[in-house]
């Protein structure tokens, strides 16, 4: 399961990256649909890190460190996204 896991986890953080990049080059009303995607890329690895830890593939220390720099991660998306909301006209 482990490799399993570090694929998936892998594969899901590095379109988190590819959202969060894509998302500073585009106009606001984009941004907000692509942070929006990069949330639930950042949820899922969230996820699968949680399936990780239950299968003892990560130690309960890695899982809890790397819980904290995830929920700061999504706490920054979530301000950015909110922020970018409060100074768009709503449609």
């Amino acid at each position: 399961y482990r490799h399993t896991f570090a694929k998936r986890i892998d594969y899901y953080f590095l379109e988190l990256l590819e959202h969060i990049f894509t998302a500073l080059h585009l106009p606001v009303q984009h941004k907000i649909t692509r942070l929006g995607a990069a949330i639930g890329k950042l949820d899922s690895i969230k996820f699968f890190l949680q399936l990780a830890w239950e299968n003892k593939c990560i130690s309960t220390e890695k899982y809890s460190a790397l819980s904290e720099s995830l929920n700061e991660i999504g706490r920054m998306l979530g301000g950015w996204k909110k922020g970018l909301e409060s100074k768009t006209p709503a449609k």
